[in-house]
């Protein structure tokens, strides 16, 4: 594997026409190979790195290179070792699902055969060739998320940017993509992904960087960032009634609903034991989510507390 960082960003800054400082100077080095997430409220600066990133919008300052690739001086090459997922859907809704990852690989000068093979095989990983003939404003919110994958990986990308690709998408849907891009990584991708679900980044990611008010605020191992934590508690959402509170051993569990649980995770607990100890009893989780969003917890304390109009460290 290279030591060239499959992102390297040196004191990034943009600055709007209206004078809003969208980045105030950020610093992130993301190795090849890793799963890492970036993490933050809306309006962080999340969406605005990535743009810049990928080439979409133009920074006021700073250094972005994508595998070595200076974005300023080499710019189609470092374009090219990247994939995007944006988090709006932006598909052709009269397209047919196949004919838009073959449109994709032709952007890339893949010839016809090849692409049709590829856009067979990222269809039926992302369970879509079935769909392959379907037009786009029949499939889903959670086909048209897959598909925004295959279109992404069409080119095999070394660095896979994923901003919000789980949003809207159920449960089991959302945790078959987390399989797939599992897999991936594992085979070399790097992957960047943007995230709303702390437990999304905290199942898939080995890194992680919290920005918020334009600027890193903390950095490194997903397990040390995750010791900042103390308790999480879930709500479920079940397939079926309950008659009685299955036993989860450690975990605090209470039946607030005839379909519904409350569970506490303390730190150090992990939320696949409890789908695993659900499981046992015969228990499918249709849905969940957090009772208090664990992210905001930490934004509050991680991140800038404003004193009128003014922010202070």
């Amino acid at each position: 594997m290279s030591t060239v960082p499959a992102l390297s960003i040196k004191n990034l800054t943009k600055t709007y026409p209206n004078g809003f400082a969208a980045l105030k100077g950020i610093d992130l080095e993301i190795a090849e190979g890793d799963f890492f997430s970036l993490l933050g409220p809306n309006g962080a600066g999340k969406s605005t790195t990535i743009s810049i990133t990928t080439g979409l919008i133009k920074k006021t300052a700073g250094a972005v290179k994508v595998f070595g690739y200076d974005l300023d001086t080499k710019t189609n090459h470092a374009k090219a070792c990247v994939g995007l997922v944006p988090q709006e859907v932006n598909l052709s809704i009269f397209e047919k699902a196949e004919d838009i990852v073959i449109t994709q690989a032709g952007f890339y000068g893949i010839k016809r055969q090849q692409a049709k093979a590829r856009a067979e095989y990222y269809l039926k990983k992302l369970d879509l060739w079935d769909k392959r003939h379907t037009t786009v404003r029949m499939l889903s919110g959670g086909m048209k998320r897959r598909l925004m994958i295959a279109r992404a990986l069409v080119n095999e990308p070394k660095l896979l940017i994923l901003d919000e690709p789980t949003a809207g998408v159920d449960i089991e849907i959302r945790r078959s993509m987390w399989d797939f891009l599992r897999e991936i990584n594992q085979k070399g991708t790097t992957i960047i992904l943007t995230t709303h679900y702390l437990e999304e980044a905290e199942n898939l990611c080995h890194t992680v960087a919290l920005i918020d008010q334009g600027l890193v605020k903390q950095q490194g191992p997903m397990q040390a960032f995750l010791q900042t934590l103390s308790l999480e508690t879930l709500i479920l959402y079940l397939d079926k009634p309950l008659s009685n509170i299955p036993d989860l051993k450690l975990y605090t569990v209470r039946l607030i609903g005839k379909q519904t649980l409350e569970v506490e995770i303390q730190a150090g607990q992990g939320i696949n034991e409890v789908f695993a100890l659900l499981s046992q009893h015969n228990i499918i989780v249709s849905s969940l989510k957090n009772k208090t969003n664990r992210l905001e917890e930490l934004f509050l304390s991680l991140t800038t507390k404003p004193v009128g109009d003014e922010y202070v460290e």
